[in-house]
């Protein structure tokens, strides 16, 4: 069972957390502060970790900056009411996966959850195969039917997005934000090139294609 610590100082919003958590199946432990939770995190692993930025004796983001020292991989999500851009640059810079921003939505915060862990997974199986095509994150390759097609660095890592999730829609903007970062000089006419590309590079491939979302953006279907 997929174990989850959650880590959040408001008391009725934390029950309600876990309690949704729970009842979709997943273990969940939860603390009041970061210094409670890091504690736990030292002695059980766990698969993911839910938390508050803004906590008593030790903050979010110094919490995170711990757990990962302890278990780089570990996906790590803010639920905060901290949307600036200084507090996302901070948290992405120490590994952060996503934020969810108070008030959110309990169905939006599980499918995130359902996301993230399934990303997780698949960075830590290393390979990700889809017909013939097969993405080896730790070699940072992909190779057809065993050879190796020539893909960029932002290439590989929006293939592997768009395989990671087939079916799911990607805006251009999300695409942006995630994959150029804040580069003033990026468009959504630069994703529209790099997905002629990458429907170029991967033209030979046999298990998916990559379509236009018409008015969004992009996504890969399984073929």
């Amino acid at each position: 069972m997929v174990k989850i610590l959650v880590v959040e100082d408001e008391r009725d919003l934390n029950r309600f957390v876990s309690l949704s958590l729970r009842n979709n199946g997943y273990e969940v432990i939860s603390c009041y502060d970061g210094q409670e939770a890091l504690q736990r995190a030292e002695n059980e692993r766990f698969d993911l970790v839910l938390s508050d930025i803004m906590m008593p004796k030790m903050d979010g983001f110094e919490l995170c900056e711990s757990v990962k020292a302890l278990y780089k991989d570990i996906p790590f999500v803010f639920m905060t009411a901290k949307d600036d851009k200084l507090s996302k640059l901070t948290g992405y810079s120490l590994g952060v996966d996503d934020y969810v921003v108070k008030p959110f939505d309990m169905d939006i915060l599980l499918m995130k959850l359902s996301a993230i862990l399934r990303r997780s997974k698949i960075k830590n199986d290393k390979v990700l195969t889809v017909g013939n095509l097969t993405m080896n994150t730790e070699e940072r390759s992909a190779t057809v039917d065993g050879e190796e097609i020539a893909l960029t660095v932002r290439e590989f890592d929006l293939l592997f997005k768009l395989l990671s999730y087939p079916k799911k829609t990607f805006t251009r903007s999300a695409l942006m934000e995630e994959f150029w970062d804040y580069d003033s000089s990026a468009t959504s006419r630069t994703v529209d090139v790099y997905m002629a590309k990458l429907r170029e590079k991967t033209s030979i491939c046999d298990g998916f294609e990559i379509l236009t979302v018409h008015g969004l953006g992009y996504k890969a279907v399984l073929k």
